[in-house]
């Protein structure tokens, strides 16, 4: 059977099953055919959680074709070896067996001997980075063969590959600065042709790499990352908003666009997915009740089996842009719930960030302020790095400053004046002179004299002290 004919008959089968039956039915196949067949195989039998069916490994048929890699490695073509690789690697066959030494080896011999072309290259060392990762010397050997090659010949496959390579081995010194400089130059001209993986590889490597000089390529990346926020998986997507967040790039029709996508996949994003994009808006100070009011739905339907940080990353949020969405009854009651059942599960700083920001927007967290205000909680605080700073003691102040005023049957334990600080500072937020002057104009009339009272501190949330 010619190559051609094989390999349509072979992408038209579905399962292991049918593969390994028309395999047996075949004569002789080349090693490129035989490769191909391994490929097929890891293509339908690996999932996001690995091998569906380890049963697959002990199959005749199969084990055929390793025997054939195994013992005939240096009589492949460099196509047929380096297929075989990835495939095998994908099937998560153990790097130390005999059929995997015996491939890296040849295909690291190869590449000394300069016998590998450069998509032969990139395809030997996407197989070293998921093997062996940046301990893997040869690493270094590639990067540096791909150094004096013309880079604007390369694809965006091998582009993107050479930057995975230079984000483990290159993230240290200067040594490949030129290398870099001169990727990120025809990169950018090649943005439009970016897939959504490609493009979310290359802006998590200019993370990696702190390509902070890299502007125009940020921005182009940025940019054309919009049309593809449907398509992103839920980690190119977290690659993304963490490139966002590096860099300080701001797209205001991305968040359209996170607009759109949210709320329509709210019940099939990972939690760690949602996490982020509440991060993002958080730390951009976006407050969009789309995803807001989406992500507060998520919660109420799905909390159960998030992580405690997961639990606080969703809910910060609203606190710090001081929103309540419509289903805010049922948020909050959700939480209590959670919270009853998972209070000792959280990391001491967590809760009291969690509990703060509930009290921002008016939801009091007294059934847990006894804990909050233990010796015992606090001890854990001051245990936890970096211990009771000025950061912490302003949040305990405002909790025992807002249950005091605004929960007068408040009757459970109060914080220590050791533990109480005088004086706030809200970060990202500046003073609000007007409304400082117009409290003081207040104060004055009502207190006659100046001398009665002092002020330092204005919050948007909280009390002139």
């Amino acid at each position: 059977m010619d190559e051609q004919l094989f390999f349509k008959k072979l992408n038209s089968l579905c399962t292991s099953k049918e593969i390994f039956y028309f395999l047996s039915s075949l004569e002789a196949m080349s090693d490129t055919m035989a490769s191909g067949a391994l490929q097929r195989i890891s293509e339908v039998e690996v999932d996001d959680n690995g091998l569906k069916n380890p049963g697959v490994l002990e199959n005749e048929v199969f084990r055929a074709l390793c025997f054939q890699f195994e013992f005939e490695s240096s009589k492949l073509s460099n196509t047929g070896l380096l297929n075989a690789l990835q495939a095998l690697v994908k099937l998560r066959i153990d790097p130390q067996s005999t059929l995997m030494t015996s491939l890296l080896s040849e295909g690291e011999e190869r590449l000394r001997k300069g016998q590998l072309t450069l998509k032969n290259v990139c395809a030997l060392g996407e197989s070293l980075l998921e093997l062996e990762g940046p301990s893997c010397a040869t690493l270094e050997q590639i990067v540096n063969h791909m150094q004096g090659k013309d880079i604007d010949k390369w694809s965006p496959r091998e582009m993107v590959m050479v930057y995975k390579m230079l984000q483990v081995t290159g993230r240290e010194g200067e040594h490949y600065r030129d290398l870099l400089n001169r990727m990120n130059s025809v990169t950018l001209t090649i943005v439009a042709q970016l897939s959504p993986k490609f493009t979310s590889i290359i802006l998590n490597s200019l993370v990696v790499l702190h390509q902070t000089r890299a502007v125009p390529l940020v921005t182009a990346l940025c940019k054309h990352s919009v049309k593809h926020i449907p398509y992103f998986t839920g980690d190119e997507l977290v690659n993304v908003l963490e490139a966002f967040l590096y860099f300080g790039h701001r797209e205001q029709s991305f968040t359209e666009a996170l607009e759109t996508h949210v709320p329509k996949s709210i019940f099939t994003m990972h939690p760690q997915t949602v996490s982020k994009v509440m991060q993002y808006c958080c730390r951009k100070m976006i407050l969009s009740k789309p995803i807001f009011d989406a992500v507060a739905e998520g919660f109420i339907s799905d909390a159960d089996r998030f992580t405690t940080d997961q639990i606080a990353e969703y809910i910060i949020p609203f606190g710090t842009l001081n929103y309540l969405p419509p289903s805010a009854s049922s948020l909050f009651k959700k939480l209590e719930t959670i919270l009853h059942t998972r209070f000792n599960h959280f990391q001491p700083r967590t809760l009291l960030n969690l509990l703060h920001s509930c009290a921002l927007i008016q939801r009091y967290p007294v059934n847990f302020l006894p804990k909050i205000f233990s010796p015992y909680f606090l001890q854990q605080l001051q245990a936890q790095p970096p211990g009771l700073d000025r950061t912490v003691t302003s949040k305990l102040t405002q909790l025992f400053l807002t249950v005091t005023l605004e929960c007068p049957f408040y009757e459970g334990p109060k914080l220590l004046p050791k533990y109480q600080t005088k004086a706030f500072l809200t970060p990202h937020s500046s003073l609000d002179v007007h409304l400082l002057k117009r409290v003081k104009t207040g104060l004055l009339h009502l207190l006659k004299k100046r001398i009665y009272f002092a002020s330092e501190v204005s919050t948007p949330y909280f009390y002139t002290v």
